[in-house]
């Protein structure tokens, strides 16, 4: 597939998607959708960490409003959810590689539910969050419902979404919502420092403690305690945990391969 609404790159073990629509501050269309769905089946079996950012001036500005017709008389607002956002936001749920988000401006709407649904989030000092659902007459989409009352408590979740008012960075910080808030300029380089400390990692492992935080959103600790179980054989039968054993006996370094 030819990508006209993100790139990609990679530098070394991490790849790089950049959300590219400056004209409406990175909106995603449903072929920007598609686009990051194709890329990720590709980053997944090429790269160990995924960054995604935006381009310009704008992380994510939400869903692409543009093409919308609410008078057209089959006019359904859920459709485009189910046909191409909720299947993103499961495909970035479902990654078995890290993955950072690098928030350069707004992240707004369904732009918001992709930055914090990031397994680390760092934020531009000028860069906000933004649910302004309320604001066409619609509700919140993506898993932000989910992402915010997990991450930040039903009460400011609720301040979020039924206000509709911007959230700084240095606020969701506060919130517990993002995990770094950086000057602009260093946003890119720390974005990148911490991928690359993933992606010398043991990805396998990785790869289950996200799936591990995931489901314990989710299940109870019961059932919790027994996938931590498997997890736990499925991780112990890697070679990256053979290095990290002998390692740890030598008293020196592990050298992760990702196998």
């Amino acid at each position: 597939m030819r990508y006209s609404k993100i790139i990609c790159e990679t530098r070394g073990d991490v790849a790089i998607i950049r959300l590219d629509d400056e004209r409406t501050l990175n909106a995603i269309s449903p072929q920007m959708a598609e686009e990051l769905r194709h890329a990720l089946v590709k980053v997944c079996t090429s790269s160990r960490v995924l960054i995604l950012t935006g381009t310009g001036r704008g992380f994510c500005s939400g869903a692409n409003l543009g093409d919308l017709d609410p008078s057209a008389p089959e006019y359904d607002a859920g459709a485009v959810l189910d046909k191409h956002y909720n299947p993103l936001m499961l495909a970035l749920r479902a990654l078995p590689i890290p993955f950072v988000a690098a928030v350069n401006g707004a992240a707004a709407g369904l732009g918001c539910a992709l930055a914090l649904a990031a397994d680390l989030v760092v934020a531009a000092e000028s860069s906000y969050f933004l649910q302004a659902f309320r604001r066409v007459g619609l509700v919140p989409d993506g898993g932000s419902a989910f992402l915010l009352t997990r991450g930040a408590g039903r009460a400011r979740a609720m301040e979020m979404m039924l206000l509709g008012e911007k959230i700084a960075a240095t606020k969701a910080l506060e919130w517990g919502l993002i995990n770094r808030v950086v000057p602009a300029n260093d946003l890119d380089d720390t974005a990148l420092a911490l991928a690359n400390e993933l992606s010398a990692g043991p990805t396998k492992a990785l790869s289950a403690i996200r799936k591990m935080c995931w489901d314990a959103l989710e299940t109870g600790f019961g059932p919790q305690l027994e996938s931590e179980r498997v997890l736990q054989r499925d991780a112990g039968r890697t070679a990256d945990h053979r290095e990290g054993v002998a390692a740890f006996l030598q008293k020196r370094p592990a050298s992760f391969t990702g196998c």
